[in-house]
């Protein structure tokens, strides 16, 4: 194959089927977006759009070393603030046309903006709303998070194994990786029975998350009725035809063009499992080319365990080089 010029590259990605995800809360870094920001009037108007709807300074929140950083009501905003930048930049720079979207727990709400279904300004306001509700759940120190790393893990096997626990699925994103959540007191029973009713427990590693709170369990239904309560003032605002091309953590499938169905989807994705490796599946079946899009990767080795190739976007350079160096063979 002779060489492939920058429009022809370009070209063929919209001539693909391309599907871009954005990663969820865990992803944010000191000094996410900055380079976007430095580069692109885009991103830098976007950054300072979140700064006038939330009242603080996004880029300083997360250009710089801070601690709240990783608190959930301010790292949910950030990273949604950070994703769209990098995306709208993107987009702008490499006139790409997605065909489908999809997102890790918040990062579903950049997918939902991405494709249109909800205004960036309304969905700063509900993640950080979802952030500071979240956090107010479950009092520090009350709830854990544990990853539950193996090979081909038995999902139905560790489900009956938490059965009576004061401990869910919180996430399963790949068979190789699940996630439980719930009693912080509870996680060493929870981690003994699944160990207890596997085949082969000694192969199984249990990582403690990083986390203030039991997401995506039992311990978030408090808040459901309040966070409805925020979806639904921005009902008017909403664009539910374009939600047919993303996915949805809470059924594992494409969203419907319902407003209301949205809502629901997205208020029970609080408290149960985020099924991301059925949404992988259902993206790799459709979209001929994946792209990540965030302040780290961790959806693009969620796809290698399937066998799908997901090429990574985290600082304007890479943006640069993945798109003006990828070629028509590059596909899943």
């Amino acid at each position: 194959m002779g060489i492939v010029s920058r429009e022809e590259r370009l070209m063929f990605i919209n001539m693909e089927k391309l599907a871009v995800v954005f990663p969820g809360q865990g992803s944010q870094r000191a000094g996410m977006g900055k380079d976007f920001y430095d580069s692109s009037v885009i991103a830098k108007d976007t950054f300072e759009e979140a700064s006038d709807v939330l009242g603080w300074d996004v880029p300083a929140m997360c250009f710089n070393e801070n601690e709240k950083l990783h608190l959930t009501e301010y790292a949910q905003p950030c990273i949604l603030a950070t994703e769209i930048a990098m995306y709208q930049t993107i987009q702008s720079e490499f006139q790409i046309s997605p065909s489908f979207f999809g997102g890790h727990s918040l990062g579903e709400y950049t997918a939902l903006v991405a494709a249109g279904v909800f205004s960036f300004k309304d969905a700063l306001v509900v993640v950080r709303e979802r952030g500071r509700l979240m956090q107010e759940a479950s009092p520090v120190g009350s709830g854990s998070m544990t990853a539950v790393i193996g090979e081909n893990l038995p999902v139905n096997l560790i489900q009956k194994a938490l059965d009576g626990l004061p401990v869910d699925i919180a996430n399963i994103n790949s068979l190789q990786q699940i996630v439980i959540s719930g009693h912080a007191g509870s996680m060493d029973t929870a981690v003994t029975e699944i160990q207890n009713s596997v085949p082969s427990p000694d192969a199984l590693r249990f990582v403690p998350l990083n986390v203030s709170a039991p997401f995506h369990s039992r311990f978030m239904n408090t808040i459901k009725d309040r966070f409805r309560d925020v979806l639904n003032r921005l009902l008017e605002g909403m664009h539910p035809e374009n939600a047919e091309k993303v996915t949805s953590n809470y059924t594992g499938v494409f969203h419907t063009d319902s407003s209301l169905e949205i809502i629901h989807k997205l208020v029970e994705q609080l408290s149960n499992t985020v099924k991301w490796n059925e949404n992988m599946s259902l993206i790799s079946q459709k979209a001929s080319q994946i792209c990540e899009i965030g302040p780290n990767r961790p959806l693009r080795k969620f796809f290698q365990s399937i066998g799908v190739n997901c090429f990574s976007v985290t600082t304007f350079s890479s943006a640069m080089r993945e798109f003006q160096n990828r070629k028509p063979d590059d596909t899943i």
